[in-house]
C-alpha cells in the first residue's frame, strides 16, 4: 500500500477503517459476480476448487487472525486462558446454527423444493442471495472486530493484521460472488440483473464490521469473546456449507487441494505481514 494512502488510514477512526476493509471485501464479491458479464460457460471444477479455496482461508482467518489473538489477550484475565476463546466460538456456532435455521435459503444445486429456514414464498433467486448473504455475515464481522481490536493497542491484534484479514476475506469472497451470478444467469436471468443480485450477497458485510467494531470499541471485555465468536461462526459456515458445495459435484480431490492452497496463502499472509 502507497505509504501516503497507508498513513491516511491510519488517521481514520477504528470504526471508519473497518467500514473501509469491509466495503474492499464487499467490492471483491461485485468483481467476482462481474464475471457474469465475460463468461459463458461455468466450470464446476473450477468453481468447487475456489469454493475449496474460499474454505481454506476461512479456516486459517478463523485461527491465526481470530482464535489465536483471542487466547493471547485472555493471559491476564481472571478466567482460565481458554475459556474466553472457548465461549466465544461456542457462541459463534450457535449464533449461524440459529440464523441458518430460522433464515429461509437455498444451496446453489438444490431445488426450490430443498429450500433451508422457515416456510416461505420466496423466489429462488431471493433464496440464493440469502444463503450467501448468511456466509457474508461472520466475515464481515470478523474484519470490524479486528479493527476494532487493534485501536486497544494490544500487541497481539495491529491494524496490520486487521488488514491482512480484510485482504484475505476479500479474496475469497472473489468465487463467492460468481458462485451467486452465474446460477441465476443459466436461470434465465439478465447478465445484469445476474450481476445485481451476486454483488447485493456482499453487502451485509459493511454493515456487520462496522457493528463489530464499534461493539469491541463500547465494551473492551467482550473482546476475546468477540473474536472467537467470528472464528466459530466462520468455522460453522465452512464446515455445514462451504465444503459440502465444493465436495458434491465429483471433484473432491481438486477441491480439497484448492482449501489446502487457501489455507496456506490466508496463514503466510498473516504470518508474514500481520
Amino acid at each position: 500500500m502507497n505509504s501516503e494512502i497507508w498513513q491516511r488510514f491510519l488517521g481514520f477512526t477504528p470504526v471508519e477503517q473497518a467500514l473501509v476493509g469491509t466495503l474492499f471485501t464487499w467490492a471483491l464479491t461485485a468483481l467476482g459476480a462481474s464475471l457474469v458479464f465475460f463468461i459463458h460457460h461455468e466450470s464446476r471444477k473450477l468453481l468447487d476448487v475456489m469454493l475449496g479455496f474460499t474454505a481454506g482461508v476461512m479456516i486459517a482467518a478463523s485461527f491465526w487472525s481470530l482464535l489465536s489473538p483471542a487466547i493471547e489477550m485472555s493471559v491476564d484475565l481472571p478466567t482460565p486462558r481458554w475459556l474466553p476463546a472457548a465461549v466465544g466460538f461456542t457462541l459463534g456456532a450457535v449464533f449461524l446454527r440459529l440464523a441458518d435455521f430460522l433464515t429461509p435459503h437455498l444451496h446453489l444445486k438444490a431445488s426450490i423444493e430443498d429450500a433451508e429456514g422457515i416456510p416461505t414464498r420466496l423466489e429462488r433467486t431471493t433464496l440464493l442471495v440469502l444463503a450467501i448473504t448468511l456466509h457474508n455475515i461472520p466475515e464481515g464481522l470478523a474484519v470490524g472486530v479486528a479493527f476494532g481490536a487493534a485501536a486497544h493497542g494490544l500487541e497481539s491484534a495491529t491494524i496490520a493484521s486487521a488488514v491482512v484479514l480484510a485482504f484475505g476475506i476479500g479474496i475469497q469472497n472473489f468465487p463467492e460472488g460468481l458462485a451467486v451470478s452465474m446460477p441465476l444467469r443459466r436461470s434465465g436471468f439478465s447478465r445484469w440483473k445476474s450481476f445485481f443480485y451476486g454483488q447485493a450477497s456482499g453487502i451485509v458485510e459493511p454493515i456487520a464490521g462496522v457493528l463489530g467494531a464499534a461493539a469491541v470499541l463500547t465494551w473492551r471485555p467482550i473482546l476475546p469473546y468477540a473474536l472467537a465468536f467470528a472464528a466459530g461462526s466462520m468455522i460453522f459456515v465452512v464446515v455445514e456449507e462451504v465444503i459440502p458445495e465444493a465436495q458434491n459435484s465429483g471433484n473432491g480431490d481438486v477441491a480439497t487441494l484448492g482449501l489446502v492452497g487457501g489455507f496456506v496463502v490466508m496463514m503466510v499472509l498473516d504470518v508474514a505481514l500481520g
